[in-house]
C-alpha cells in the first residue's frame, strides 16, 4: 500500500479512537502509524533510580548542536508513560530537534513535588548527554501536555527545582505548555491525590511560583477543552506578565484536550495547529 494511503488509513483509525474518547487507543494507533526510520533513537536513558526514571531520545541523523526538547506526558499525574508518546518524539526529531520523551513517578504513591523533581533530574542528565546525542546543552526547551504541562512550567518557573538539580535557567530557551492545569484548586477534584494532604494551591500551583528570570513561554489552549479549563492559561499568562516574562497564549480552534496533543503527530496536523505553533516558537527562541 502506498505510504500516503497508509497514513490516511492510520489517521482514520485514530479519529475513530478519538471519537470514542480512548486516549490509550489513540496513542497506540499513532505509534503504529509513525515510523522512526532514519532517526537515531536511544531508548531507556536512565536519569534516576526509580523504574520510571527513564526517557527515550529521538534525534535527526547527523545532528550537530541541535536544539534539545524535553517532552513530559500527561495523565493526571497517575497514568501515562514515554512509550505512549513516540509520535511526539518522532514529530519533533523530524523538525530537527533532539527530543527526549520522559516517564516519571506517578501519584498517589508519589505526590508533588516528586514528579517535578523527576523533570529537573531528567533535564540535568539530558544536558549532560546532549552533545553525544547531537544536541546543544545550552539550547533546551521544556514541553508538556496536561499534567505534563504543569510539570514543565513548574520545573522551570519555580527556582527551587532547577537549583536542586544544578541546571542553569539560562540553558532553558523556552517553555511550552499544552493544555496544562497551571492554576486551579485541586482540592475540589480527583487529582487531589497527586498533591500532599493539606496542601493549598498557593503552595503548589505554577502561577504562584514565577521567577523573574524565567525564559519565554508558549501556552497552547484547546478551544473545546472540557478537561482543563482555559482559565488556567489565562491565570498563568497574567502571572508571567506580572513577573515580566515573555509569554504567548494561543487558543487553537476546534481542538479538545486529546486532539491538541494528537495534532503534534505529523499524519494528524490537519486536526489543528499544535505542531506548527511549537516549531515556530522553538525557531523564534533557539540559539543561532
Amino acid at each position: 500500500m502506498p505510504r500516503a494511503a497508509l497514513l490516511g488509513a492510520g489517521a482514520l483509525l485514530l479519529m475513530t479512537a478519538l471519537a470514542a474518547c480512548s486516549r490509550d487507543g489513540a496513542q497506540g494507533t499513532l505509534n503504529r502509524v509513525v515510523s522512526t526510520a532514519g532517526l537515531n533513537v536511544t531508548s531507556d536513558v536512565r536519569y534516576g533510580p526509580d523504574v520510571r526514571n527513564v526517557m527515550d531520545v529521538y534525534a535527526p541523523q547527523n545532528a550537530r548542536s541541535a536544539p534539545v526538547v524535553l517532552f513530559i506526558h500527561g495523565g493526571s499525574w497517575e497514568s501515562g508513560d514515554k512509550d505512549g508518546h513516540k509520535f511526539v518524539g518522532e514529530s519533533l526529531a523530524r523538525a530537527g530537534y533532539v527530543t527526549a520523551v520522559m516517564s516519571y513517578r506517578l501519584a498517589p504513591a508519589n505526590r508533588y513535588p516528586s514528579y517535578v523533581q523527576d523533570a529537573a533530574q531528567a533535564l540535568k542528565v539530558l544536558r549532560e548527554k546532549a552533545g553525544a546525542l547531537g544536541g546543544n546543552p545550552q539550547n533546551v526547551f521544556v514541553m508538556g501536555h496536561s499534567a505534563g504541562g504543569f510539570n514543565a512550567v513548574e520545573v522551570v518557573d519555580n527556582a527551587r527545582w532547577l537549583a536542586e538539580a544544578d541546571v542553569p535557567v539560562s540553558a532553558i530557551r523556552g517553555v511550552i505548555g499544552v493544555a496544562g492545569p497551571y492554576s486551579y484548586d485541586f482540592r475540589q477534584f480527583s487529582s487531589a491525590k497527586a498533591f500532599p494532604v493539606g496542601a493549598t494551591p498557593d503552595e503548589v500551583m505554577p502561577d504562584r511560583h514565577v521567577r523573574a528570570d524565567a525564559p519565554p513561554h508558549l501556552l497552547l489552549v484547546a478551544e473545546n477543552d472540557d478537561t482543563v479549563y482555559p482559565q488556567n492559561a489565562l491565570n498563568m499568562e497574567a502571572a508571567l506578565k506580572r513577573a515580566g516574562v515573555p509569554v504567548t497564549r494561543t487558543v487553537l480552534p476546534k481542538l479538545n484536550h486529546i486532539t491538541i496533543i494528537a495534532a503534534m503527530a505529523r499524519p494528524l496536523t490537519f486536526l489543528g495547529g499544535t505542531r506548527q505553533a511549537v516549531i515556530d516558537f522553538i525557531e523564534a527562541h533557539r540559539l543561532p
